[in-house]
């Protein structure tokens, strides 16, 4: 166990240093959740055009201020690591700036996600772990799914389930406009990165 240990890598997961570039010069306003999507659907164009990762975008702003807690873009392939999903990392930084693992803790002032798709499998059930107490989403599940993205089984009722635990959803807010990200970066030939054949 000794020599195992001493080879395992150190794990990091950072955000590109695009990003705090682009945040030091974004003037975006964030009051209204149309706001508030397209800067996430601009991280996630970005992202495609830095070549840091997948069409994918998300960020967590508070809910009473609508003011950006965290950002996060996808970075699976360039991280060699599957769980480097936008939520994952938007959720993760927030709670390292919150200093809470749980986003819903007593005293804090409560907090959104904004993903410029709707979430797949494992970022449900993390989004059911944070504490976030909103999800607003851009692009649907189907259209990530159209240029070969699989989303995993996720629940038909996911909605409503996530609903009864206290988390509201606001679907289809520039639908087009994240749409149009995911149907960029397939005619680029972006890497489609678990679109692996179902067995039966």
């Amino acid at each position: 166990m000794k020599s195992l240990t001493s080879q395992l890598p150190d794990l990091h997961l950072e955000l590109p240093t695009w990003v705090a570039d682009y945040l030091s010069k974004a003037s975006e306003q964030t009051e209204t959740p149309e706001q508030r999507m397209a800067f996430v659907v601009s991280l996630a164009r970005m992202n495609i055009q830095h070549g840091s990762g997948g069409p994918f975008a998300a960020a967590v702003f508070r809910l009473d201020t609508h003011a950006l807690v965290a950002p996060g873009v996808n970075l699976v392939v360039s991280s060699r690591c599957s769980v480097a999903h936008a939520e994952i990392m938007a959720l993760t930084l927030a709670e390292q700036v919150v200093g809470s693992h749980d986003l819903g803790t007593t005293g804090l002032p409560g907090y959104e996600l904004v993903t410029s798709c709707e979430p797949c499998t494992m970022c449900l059930g993390a989004i059911v772990w944070s504490g976030i107490r909103q999800i607003i989403c851009g692009a649907q599940e189907t259209d990530a799914s159209e240029i070969g993205f699989d989303e995993g089984p996720k629940p038909l009722q996911w909605v409503s389930d996530l609903q009864q635990r206290g988390i509201t959803i606001i679907q289809d807010i520039q639908r087009a406009e994240a749409r149009q990200v995911l149907q960029d970066y397939a005619k680029q030939g972006g890497m489609i990165y678990n679109g692996r054949p179902r067995t039966s």
